[in-house]
Formats: structure tokens, sequence, C-alpha cells
């Protein structure tokens, strides 16, 4: 589904908040990958990973499908990997701790361009704990309409339409 995004969307930019062993990170890179050579240009997701043993196993995963390169994935924790982002991001995916959700999405929002794209995982299943991700995309200075989709456990599916 998030590959699919990115391709209708012509996605260059992508921030992964969550990476883990990097299996969606594949999705996202082959998209930038395919939209790329659809039109030329550059592109990169970079995804940001907290614990080193998950990080070593996706950056094995980028290296074995051939997506390296459209990949910068950045150890640490993410209130300070995803502080410099140069450029506008065109999608971002949330599927990191519900704690972190909201300080991921707070970090990115600035570099959102208008009609990019943010997906969350999980946001039915955990709805009251994801209270305050959800305060965030609901207040109008924010600039987003959303919406949960009905995948398994929720997915929010949220759109930046600054102004709306």
């Amino acid at each position: 589904f998030c590959y699919q995004l990115c391709r209708a969307t012509n996605a260059r930019r992508v921030v992964e908040a969550g990476t883990s062993h990097g299996i969606s990170t594949l999705y996202l890179a082959a998209a930038v990958r395919d939209n790329v050579l659809a039109a030329g240009g550059a592109g990169v997701v970079i995804g940001t990973e907290y614990e080193p043993a998950k990080a070593s196993a996706a950056r094995a995963h980028f290296a074995a499908a051939g997506l390296s390169e459209f990949i910068d994935l950045r150890e640490g924790d993410l209130r300070e990997t995803l502080k410099q982002i140069d450029g506008p991001v065109d999608f971002m995916l949330v599927d990191i701790w519900i704690s972190m959700a909201r300080p991921a999405l707070e970090l990115v929002t600035p570099r959102l361009r208008p009609g990019a794209i943010v997906v969350c995982d999980n946001t039915d299943q955990h709805r009251s704990a994801y209270a305050d991700y959800f305060a965030f995309l609901e207040d109008p200075a924010n600039g987003f309409r959303t919406m949960t989709l009905p995948f398994d456990g929720g997915l929010e599916l949220s759109v930046r339409c600054r102004p709306c």
C-alpha cells in the first residue's frame, strides 16, 4: 500500500520513523527507485532506528535487495536523527512506539510539502494510546486532513493540506 502511495505521488523524499529490520523500508525505497527511474532525478528514504542490532539487520536487507543507495538509515533517538532533513518530504511512515509517534510527526511536519501523505500503523487498535498523536493531527494550525483506513489494527492516512 505504501509503495503504491509513493508511486502515485512520485515521492522522492520519504521519512520512515521506526525502521526496525527494514522490511517496510524496502518497499519505500523500491518506490523511490522506480520514481527516479521513471522520471530521472534523485530520491531517498530517511529511516531511523534506535536499536543498533535492528539497524545492522536492516542494512544487510538493504544491501541484499540492492537498494542501499536509496536509503539513509540514521541510528539513535529519532528526536535527534530527524532534526536535519534537507528538502521537502513527500511521504512519511510512522511505525514506531506509540509514545514516539507524535514527536516524530512534530519534527517532520515543517518539512512536509502540501499534499504530503503520512501513514501511521495500528491507530485503531490502540486509539486511546494515540490520543496525543490525534490531537496534533486534528489541530487546525497543523494543516492535516485524516481518516482511519480499515486495515488490520487501523491505518491512519493523513494528508498535509496546508492551508486546509
